[in-house]
């Protein structure tokens, strides 16, 4: 509820409604803005604002929302609710664009996720949308909004025979038209005209009787007649009679379609109300962002908790002028509801409340409002404003008269839930007697526990505000020494008129000023004076007190960011040794893998020099490759290499001393004993010795082979060497040794095609059984599972797989395959 009747004008939201009606796209948009009014359902205002700030965001973020072909059909809707009506080619064409922007609307919602943008989804939720509608519109008119010709048989065969027929008459004008020139009837340059829907012959008024024919019309100066050739007469009236047929039948078709439609004009009513509500929505949204507008916190309690606050109009004005605005912070809670404003004339205490009055009433009108984001507001169920001059001859009214009147009307009507606007409370006539009814109603509208924010002069109210609980004092700042306001709005002292300092201002003599301090008294003057001081005191302890809050909140960042560090650094630190210790063990493992091939190298070189030094030299690259690791795996990796040269050295000797055993065996080798080839493993016995060869058995083979490649052993020799030997040589090996370093117990095949897929785990599979681990995984991903069917299908015929399962959910559940052996 609002009061009076001409809130709107008094608080200046008529001046805003027009302005959201600007922002509309048609009538439909204007039509819902002309009915926004003030609601006391909070859930309905809650929807609302919801709306308009999704909307907000729309316009900000998204490029391609519909905003063409708001056209306002429901007239010619409710026209065709009668039988044998129809919609003409206009109306049918705006119909068929605007349904196709209201299914346009709906798919935008549509393909959002709900969250994003969840009330205008619910809004757009039930509407009907018309696609086969579109389409027989489609087949009827063409993309300019005309009849096709193809839109029946019967139109297309008229429309030919009117092509065919105009063309025979245009024919036969032109012979007339050329004959008449080179008889010099008519002008070169002339052509046939058209008059009454007849094609005619411009023809000087001398020479009409020259061409057979019915004159039709004469140019306003007399010097031309247009003459119909007789020979064109029956043409032109088969031309009228196939026009005629041409719009009995075109009506025929408009007519079929409407019957078409007729039945579904509810439904088509409810989705042009939808597209009237996103057109007034829209308009909202765009002036919330010409205005700043935005949603704040919003609360059913009683409460005004606002920070930089604005009043639109007045932003709007200073921006064009590019004034800057001075924001308004006010707070009012249940332990201090009513506001008393004073301070000088013309210091911001009138745009103050209205401002409050306004931007309640636009929130409860279901639009944003420019506040700061960290505002809170409350909801009322009343609103009532006493502002301006409400004098009037006819009800014989004073401007005192209609404030006591407004008076009345707020004890009468206001309670807990009210927000009350007065304006130079008590004004208007003698101050005594008028402070002390100003005083009164105050303490009645404190007893009701109503809301309000007050202006006044009167010393009276501020020191029953400073007495009274639930009213707090307010002023208007002042600047003494540039002798001008500063439109800001201090809470909690009140505020002086400064009546003094102004009329020297304004330059009345000194004389009057000081005679009218002494009739004051001094008391007077410096209870004013005191309450300036005061004023300026508490400014200046309150920008003290907002540099060390700014300097606090400087210190708790700083302290927040450097702990933040420290925390980051902890965590870091631990990664990196975790990661150190990671790689020293590789490195570790990878050590132990080079030293035991540059061993068994050696042994199978039986101390061979080149070889040897080979083997040594590989072993001094990679220790100079990681020569720059860290010292302790430095200093373990260098008792490795000390060992191992040590035991090279006594290889060595030992080589020196098999060396002369072997030129000893050499020479002493005899049939029957046994020898192997020098580096092989394999042994046999020899048959027969001659002079630099002997004839050795190996096994079933017998083979010449010089005496300097044999070595003589013994049968312990070889029993121990059994042993220890294995079926697999050397550079076998050395690959499988190779393979195990380097195998990854996991490979990714997502994307591959099902035969590349198939190759490449069948390779990996076969690496996996070849070095003897016991579990792999294959990343094969979800979707169609065709991929792990294949894969698994494979598996199931793999000898050596003892079987294999998804993995556990948290690590990737059926899009990986575990596979154990």
């Amino acid at each position: 509820m609002t009061y009076p009747t001409n809130f709107e004008n008094k608080t200046g939201f008529d001046k805003i409604r027009l302005l959201i009606k600007e922002e509309c796209l048609s009538p439909l948009g204007k039509e819902k803005t002309d009915e926004m009014s003030f609601s006391t359902d909070f859930e309905k205002v809650l929807n609302e604002v919801n709306q308009t700030a999704e909307f907000v965001r729309i316009t900000q973020e998204e490029d391609d929302f519909p905003v063409n072909s708001y056209f306002d059909v429901r007239e010619s809707l409710h026209k065709i609710r009668v039988e044998g009506t129809f919609l003409d080619e206009r109306e049918l064409f705006d119909l068929r664009r605007s349904m196709e922007t209201i299914g346009l609307i709906v798919r935008f919602f549509q393909q959002k996720e709900e969250e994003q943008y969840y009330y205008l989804k619910q809004l757009a939720g039930e509407i009907f949308t018309f696609p086969d509608l579109i389409k027989q519109i489609d087949r009827i008119l063409d993309k300019f909004g005309r009849i096709k010709d193809n839109a029946s048989p019967e139109l297309a065969e008229i429309r030919h025979a009117v092509t065919t027929t105009q063309s025979s008459i245009s024919r036969n004008l032109q012979s007339i038209i050329r004959q008449a020139q080179t008889d010099g009837y008519i002008e070169k340059d002339v052509n046939p005209a058209m008059r009454d829907g007849r094609l005619v012959i411009p023809v000087a008024p001398g020479f009409k009787r020259k061409i057979k024919g019915i004159v039709h019309d004469e140019s306003a100066t007399g010097k031309t007649v247009f003459i119909e050739p007789e020979i064109v007469v029956e043409a032109n009236n088969r031309i009228r009679e196939l026009e005629a047929k041409e719009k009995r039948e075109v009506i025929r078709i408009l007519t079929v379609f409407t019957n078409e439609v007729r039945p579904r004009v509810p439904e088509l009513l409810v989705s042009y109300l939808f597209l009237a509500e996103v057109d007034f929505i829209r308009a909202k949204a765009l002036f919330a962002i010409k205005t700043n507008s935005l949603l704040p916190s919003v609360e059913k309690k009683l409460q005004i908790d606002w920070a930089q606050a604005v009043h639109p109009l007045l932003y709007l004005s200073h921006k064009k002028l590019g004034k800057e605005i001075v924001p308004l912070d006010i707070s009012l809670d249940e332990e201090r509801r009513i506001l008393l404003i004073s301070g000088p004339n013309a210091g911001g205490k009138s745009v103050c409340l209205k401002t409050v009055g306004l931007l309640q009433y636009m929130l409860q009108c279901g639009m944003l409002v420019p506040l700061h984001e960290s505002s809170r507001m409350g909801f009322f169920e009343k609103i009532f404003i006493d502002i301006g001059d409400e004098q009037s001859i006819e009800n014989d009214l004073s401007t005192y008269s209609s404030h006591l009147t407004n008076m009345k009307f707020f004890i009468r009507n206001c309670n807990e839930k009210t927000i009350l606007l007065i304006d130079e409370f008590g004004g208007g006539t003698e101050p005594q007697i008028g402070g002390a009814i100003a005083e009164s109603l105050l303490d009645h509208f404190n007893q009701k526990r109503a809301f309000g924010v007050i202006t006044t002069h009167y010393s009276n109210l501020k020191h029953f505000a400073t007495e009274t609980d639930g009213i707090v004092n307010g002023a208007m700042l002042y600047d003494r020494h540039l002798m001008k306001p500063l439109f800001k709005l201090e809470i909690g002292n009140p505020g002086s008129s400064f009546a003094i300092e102004i009329a020297r201002k304004i330059g009345l003599p000194e004389s009057v000023i000081q005679e009218a301090s002494e009739k004051v008294g001094v008391e007077y003057v410096n209870m004013d004076k005191y309450l300036q001081e005061i004023a300026r005191d508490k400014r200046y302890w309150e920008g003290k007190r907002q540099n060390i809050r700014q300097k606090e909140k400087r210190l708790e960042e700083l302290t927040e960011k450097y702990e933040t560090e420290l925390k980051n650094i902890a965590s870091q630190r631990k990664e990196w040794i975790r990661e150190a210790k990671k790689e020293s063990q590789q490195l570790l493992s990878q050590t132990n893998a080079i030293i035991e091939n540059t061993v068994r190298k050696i042994k199978e070189a039986q101390a061979e020099k080149e070889k040897t030094r080979e083997a040594r030299k590989e072993l001094d690259e990679f220790r100079a490759s990681i020569s720059d690791e860290n010292s302790e795996e430095n200093e373990f990796i260098n008792r490795k290499i000390a060992k191992l040269k040590e035991r090279e050295l006594k290889k060595n000797r030992s080589g020196e001393k098999q060396s002369q055993n072997g030129k000893e065996t050499k020479e002493g080798i005899q049939a029957g004993d046994l020898v192997r080839l020098k580096g092989q493993t394999s042994h046999g016995e020899v048959l027969e010795v001659q002079e630099k060869s002997a004839v050795v058995a190996f096994g079933q083979l017998k083979s010449s082979v010089r005496l300097d490649q044999l070595e003589k052993i013994s049968k312990n020799r070889i029993r121990r060497e059994t042993s220890k030997t294995s079926f697999v040589s050397s550079a076998t090996s050395d690959d499988m040794h190779r393979r195990k370093l380097n195998f990854k117990r996991e490979i990714d095949v997502r994307g591959m095609r099902g035969d590349e897929a198939l190759q490449a785990v069948t390779y990996f599979i076969d690496d996996a059984l070849m070095i003897n681990v016991d579990q792999v995984r294959i990343l094969h991903g979800t979707g169609t599972g065709a991929l792990r069917q294949l894969i698994r299908d494979y598996l199931k015929t793999v000898h050596g797989v003892s079987g294999f399962r998804d993995e556990h959910v948290q690590f990737g559940g059926a899009g990986i395959t575990v596979v154990e052996f």
